[in-house]
């Protein structure tokens, strides 16, 4: 079975919260193993948090951008894309590096790679913003309902 799901959000950090509680939701739901699932939403949280931060001008017309979050549970794998619509990535920075022990950021992305199997880090085509996908594969519940098989 599959499950995909998709929401744009807007660039406030209210919204972060929120995308994490639907994965968690979704994936309790599925049956998938509580440490996956929460491995994935603070990976996921990460992701936000840069769109939220880094995804574009504060205003444009009185309203706030937005940022797209999409998940897929596909089998034996999750998937979860954050695409916002900023400048993007450098070129340096999309070889992630590790912070210095005293910065107070710039580990979001070290975090999710840690946390997930495969990350990738680009921008999008044409108009600009960054992308960051990342996936793992699922553990499931002995319970879980809608199990890959």
């Amino acid at each position: 079975m599959s499950i995909w799901w998709s929401l744009h959000l807007r660039r406030e950090a209210a919204s972060v919260p929120l995308a994490r509680r639907l994965l968690l939701g979704t994936m309790e739901t599925a049956g998938v193993d509580p440490d996956v699932s929460y491995d994935l939403s603070v990976a996921l949280s990460e992701a936000c948090a840069n769109a939220v931060e880094h995804g574009g001008d504060t205003e444009r017309g009185g309203i706030s951008e937005a940022y797209r979050v999409t998940a897929y549970l596909d089998g034996e794998k999750c998937r979860i894309e954050v695409a916002d619509s900023g400048p993007g990535f450098a070129r340096s920075e999309r070889v992630v590096r590790r912070a210095p022990s005293e910065a107070e950021n710039g580990r979001g992305l070290c975090l999710i790679q840690e946390l997930a199997d495969h990350v990738h880090i680009g921008n999008k085509p044409g108009r600009g913003g960054a992308v960051v996908s990342f996936d793992k594969i699922l553990k499931w519940r002995k319970d879980a309902p809608l199990m890959a098989v």
